[in-house]
């Protein structure tokens, strides 16, 4: 864990189809991840067992499915989904990101 996340030092891990990534922080019950979708990127519907996330889009605009419910989410806005709820999006503009928050950590991408 680092105690600052300075973006210009983090590379982007890229993840294939339009879509890359950059943990910003993490303990053991947290974790904040940077999502960078290129327009028309998927990232597809699916559930998470053990993680609660909240996805804060930080730029551009997102067509977001959580249960079944679809809203287009803009810069500021953010989304809720709990342990089992399905969720995914899909870019509308070049360069959207969210700040996705879990809880608790992802070890998966460290």
């Amino acid at each position: 864990m680092n105690t600052f996340f300075l973006d210009s030092e983090q590379p982007w891990e890229d993840l294939g189809a339009g879509i890359k990534r950059k943990v910003v922080g993490y303990t053991d019950e947290l974790m904040a991840v940077h999502v960078c979708f290129d327009k028309g990127a998927v990232g597809v519907i699916h559930s998470h067992e053990d993680h609660d996330q909240v996805g804060f889009v930080v730029a551009g605009s997102f067509e977001v499915n959580v249960d079944g419910q679809i809203r287009v989410l803009k810069a500021g806005d953010a989304y809720t989904a709990a342990k089992n709820i399905s969720h995914g999006a899909v870019a509308l503009e070049d360069n959207s990101i969210l700040l996705d928050a879990f809880s608790p950590q992802r070890r998966e991408f460290l």
